[in-house]
């Protein structure tokens, strides 16, 4: 019986290394149809160390590796096992793998993943690739940097359908999981081996085999109060909503708390499961709802109270783009709670007990003042408090309804005319639902004056909230202008939105020129500056992007 099950599992593992996506390689003997660009500096295919390289010994700025052409309508994941090696610590401008999908009919290549950390051993990265119907090419960019010593290698290009956050634990890079080292408790691999001490259940969930294997976590070195374990998932790279689920076992003698959590970049967590059952000698199915609009860990984490505590063992992550059965109405759209004022007040409104604080205008343009901010020739809101029937000069615009327990991102754009003193003349609240409660989460403390200006705020409530922009006069005498556009709402703090891969051919020029490249011809030159232009009366006062920068 022990023979028959390990050979079912070898023909499985055969059959499953037969079924290599094209594109995937292993570096052994050739490049797999991978090619490189002549134009710049030439990869080494090292055959007895199944690995493909560019180093500094050759003069250049950058080595450009691109696959045969690639197609597929399903869901891929990529895995790059990669390594970085340089002398110096600390580069100003240190080398660099990235990795653009270039897809066909497109002007520019699409840029998935960068990286630039040196390491002493290999490293794995997981990139989704959303489905879709054109046809591309993977292409890898080494970049040399200012290092007088580096090379990079790729030691294995692997692309297999469906999602990287999904994983059976059968393949040794246990699919870019990683545990959290730990002095006493921590995740191992389960299973594999009959002989294997180390193996604490009898058969894993995805072969129902002795030789199949699994992740577990035991207590048996737990030697201080709520030691914790955490078994890390690549980071996603794209957005990602439906149902997460996996298979689990639990033993436990005294009280093992598993739950499961997802931490942003920013180092947020969000409790998204919690085990309720205090026994499975079986596997048991866990399901949960899983939103994921900007890059997140899923992190499995098992706290225990005592060396006597027990274990927990889970296997078989998978991931389906539909709502697990219990999920009712649907989820909540971020885009709708925003406007750009072009059409209507969207899902603005007023009370009217304030009057008229807030109008909804068009202006003609000229060297004193700027159109609207969406697109110079549009509509935007003004507040002129001088005239309302409210005692304080007080005009107050309400947004529509929020959920409790997310984390949002708002941004917006105002322009002040006409104050003295600007503090304190545009600020947000937050009102919970019965109106009792409200919190000042932002005020203005100094802007230009006539400047399309950015504001972003990150918030959280536990309860369902309305987000108030209030305009307000300290007096009649000194009460101007307060313009607001282009109001956008999204998931997530606004610091890891930052974080996120530019589209193609996008650029704020905020940090750089991004891809974009200068053509010198005569004495005409681009420049990147910040504030107004040199010459009087020509150009804006200042950037489209945040107004200062």
């Amino acid at each position: 019986a022990v023979t028959g099950a390990r050979f079912v599992l070898a023909a499985l593992r055969l059959a499953g290394a037969a079924l290599l996506s094209a594109g995937s390689c292993a570096f052994e003997d050739s490049a797999c149809g991978y090619e490189w660009d002549y134009a710049h500096l030439p990869w080494t295919l090292h055959g007895e160390g199944h690995y493909i390289s560019v180093d500094t010994s050759y003069e250049g700025e950058k080595a450009v590796l691109f696959s045969p052409e690639l197609y597929s309508e399903e869901w891929s994941c990529i895995r790059l096992i990669y390594q970085i090696a340089t002398t110096s610590e600390t580069s100003p401008d240190p080398a660099r793998l990235n990795l653009y999908l270039r897809q066909e009919g497109e002007s520019f290549d699409h840029l998935l993943w960068s990286a630039k950390e040196p390491s002493d051993s290999w490293l794995i990265a997981s990139l989704d690739l959303v489905n879709s119907t054109k046809k591309y090419k993977i292409v890898l960019e080494g970049e040399m940097g200012r290092d007088r010593s580096a090379s990079i290698a790729v030691f294995e290009i692997k692309i297999t359908p469906g999602y990287c956050i999904e994983c059976d634990f059968e393949e040794n890079h246990l699919c870019g999981f990683v545990n959290r080292w730990n002095p006493n408790v921590n995740w191992f691999v389960g299973g594999g081996n009959i002989h294997n001490s180390q193996s604490i259940l009898p058969k894993d969930h995805t072969f129902d085999s002795e030789l199949g294997h699994y992740m577990y976590v035991d207590s048996v070195y737990v030697k201080h109060f709520q030691e914790v374990a955490q078994l890390i998932s690549p980071k996603t790279t794209a957005q990602m909503s439906g149902c997460l689920s996996f298979y689990y076992q639990l033993k436990q003698e005294s009280s093992i708390v598993f739950t499961v959590y997802l931490r942003d970049v920013s180092g947020f967590y969000e409790e998204i499961w919690k085990t309720d059952s205090a026994l499975s000698a079986d596997w048991v199915l866990a399901e949960v709802d899983f939103n994921v609009p900007y890059p997140m860990e899923v992190i499995f984490e098992v706290a225990f109270n005592s060396a006597k505590g027990g274990y927990v063992a889970l296997d078989d992550i998978s991931f389906s783009p539909v709502y697990c059965s219990n999920q009712t109405g649907t989820p909540f759209n971020p885009a709708k709670a925003g406007c750009n004022f072009e059409e209507d007040l969207c899902s603005f409104y007023q009370d009217h007990k304030d009057g008229p604080g807030w109008s909804r205008v068009k202006v003609k343009r000229n060297v004193y003042r700027a159109g609207d901010h969406t697109t110079g020739f549009g509509y935007y809101l003004l507040a002129n408090t001088k005239f309302t029937s409210q005692p304080g000069y007080i005009g107050r615009l309400y947004g529509p309804t929020l959920p409790g327990n997310l984390q949002f991102c708002l941004r917006f754009h105002y322009a002040l005319y006409g104050f003295f003193k600007m503090s304190g003349t545009l600020a947000v609240y937050i009102f919970e639902e019965n109106h009792i409660v409200q919190e000042k989460i932002w005020a203005v403390l100094d802007s230009p004056k006539g400047v399309w200006t950015q504001a972003e705020i990150s918030f959280k409530k536990p309860m369902p909230c309305k987000v108030v922009f209030v305009s307000w006069c300290k007096s009649f005498w000194d009460c101007g202008l307060v313009a607001l556009d282009d109001v956008s709402l999204s998931l997530g703090n606004c610091q890891a939105a930052d974080l996120l891969l530019p589209n193609p051919g996008e650029c704020t020029f905020e940090r750089d020129e991004c891809v974009f490249t200068q053509k010198k011809r005569g004495h005409g030159s681009w420049h990147r500056r910040r504030g107004p232009t040199p010459t009087s009366y020509t150009g804006p006062k200042g950037d489209h992007t945040t107004g200062v920068g």
